[in-house]
């Protein structure tokens, strides 16, 4: 049904008149190969150039790509936060657009120099800005389904649940509010905190804090300073399993490392920050 609702509606008049007014924008404010532009459709992602009849017909038939809300590649300008008129601006609001911008403002600058492709760092910039459009449920105006996530995830780390509580909360609250859209997850929510370039790289480390395995001693079985092993004998019912049990590998100790260069980056990526 929602297929056939949205072939509907692309064959609409006020959907063929928007078409038809993005092209007029496209050719007059953008920059055109001669009779050609990219092609922003569902399938050609800016990545195929032609006339502006076939551009059109894609249109309607396939429809814009998701997330394509700003025609950065047809002439329109990004708006930075800064630009926006500050008295609108509400405190209490998350301001999610402006870490997305914040986060991926290479990204939107190599969108607008019209580089050929659609590169990974591009997919997550506008995946992450259509969940920022979504509600978290009919009517909320507080939180996006990314906002609310992002939050999720803080209260995971500061309180220290475990992603089986996690896991368990996010059922409850989808049992509570079958309406409400968030993960199925903790691995989902994980995945987008790693494309906001916020996540940690899991080393193993003697339990006795001698060393960690790493670079040269990466696949090392036990400390070379005090000779503790590097993983944990796991108990199964009433027999050990053992320490190198291959499917019971439990690592004794881990060492979250939260790499210097990528957040001092982030630092003057930031314009709140890189001024300080």
């Amino acid at each position: 049904m929602d297929k056939e609702w949205t072939k509907l509606a692309r064959e609409s008049k006020e959907y063929q008149n928007g078409v038809d007014f993005f092209l007029d924008y496209a050719y007059t404010k953008g920059k055109p190969r001669g009779k050609e532009i990219s092609c922003p459709c569902a399938e050609c992602y800016n990545t195929n150039w032609f006339t502006r009849k076939v551009v059109r017909n894609h249109l309607i038939a396939l429809g814009f790509r998701k997330g394509y809300d700003f025609w950065v590649r047809h002439g329109e300008e990004i708006r930075k936060p800064n630009d926006l008129n500050d008295d609108h601006v509400n405190d209490e609001e998350d301001q999610i657009d402006e870490l997305l911008f914040e986060r991926f403002r290479d990204v939107i600058q190599e969108e607008c120099e019209f580089n050929e492709g659609l590169k990974e760092d591009a997919k997550k910039f506008y995946n992450l800005v259509e969940e920022a459009k979504q509600e978290l449920y009919p009517g909320c105006k507080n939180f996006s389904k990314l906002s609310f996530r992002i939050r999720l995830y803080l209260l995971k780390c500061l309180y220290g649940w475990s992603n089986e509580s996690f896991n368990a909360l996010l059922e409850l609250l989808k049992e509570a509010m079958p309406s409400l859209n968030i993960p199925d997850t903790f691995n989902k929510t994980k995945g987008m905190i790693k494309d906001l370039g916020l996540d940690y790289t899991k080393i193993d480390a003697c339990p006795n804090d001698c060393m960690t395995y790493w670079k040269n001693y990466e696949n090392e079985t036990s400390c070379h300073v005090c000779g503790a092993p590097r993983w944990k004998e796991i108990v199964e019912g009433n027999h050990q399993v053992g320490i190198n049990h291959a499917s019971s590998k439990v690592s004794a100790k881990i060492l979250r490392h939260f790499p210097l260069i990528p957040r001092l980056q982030r630092l003057f990526m930031c314009s709140k920050t890189a001024s300080s």
